[in-house]
């Protein structure tokens, strides 16, 4: 008879069934559901690229996973970046699903052509 290096024998393993498992099953069942449960009362999560136009006339681009209180922080002076620039003034936003695309998305802008494009389309 061969036995696979990880199989028990058969006076080892247990008949019917088995609490440790029931209760790892349950445990992940439930933490399924309460994760299905939170995300569906607070809706999808978003995150942000929003783009501020300062007192100096100059754009400040940022990313975020709450807009509304990042807006605020950067309005009280927060935020080192723009504290020096205030008023500042929400021109535009962008609402994506993936934290990553919109990291990637706040990048592009940042470069030259992301400016360009800015530049034709916003200003």
């Amino acid at each position: 008879m061969v036995w696979h290096r990880f199989a028990k024998p058969a006076s080892e393993r247990t008949r019917g069934f088995d609490p440790h498992y029931l209760r790892l099953r349950l445990d992940v069942a439930l933490a399924k559901s309460e994760f299905v449960e939170t995300s569906a009362r607070r809706g999808p999560h978003m995150y942000y690229v929003y783009m501020l136009l300062c007192s100096d006339s100059k754009t400040y681009l940022g990313c975020t996973d709450n807009l509304k209180e990042r807006i605020n922080r950067h309005e009280k002076g927060g935020v080192p970046a723009t504290k020096e620039r205030l008023p500042v003034k929400l021109v535009s936003y962008f609402a994506f699903q993936n934290k990553y695309t919109a990291f990637n998305f706040e990048k592009y802008l940042k470069s030259g052509s992301g400016r360009a494009f800015m530049k034709k389309h916003f200003f």
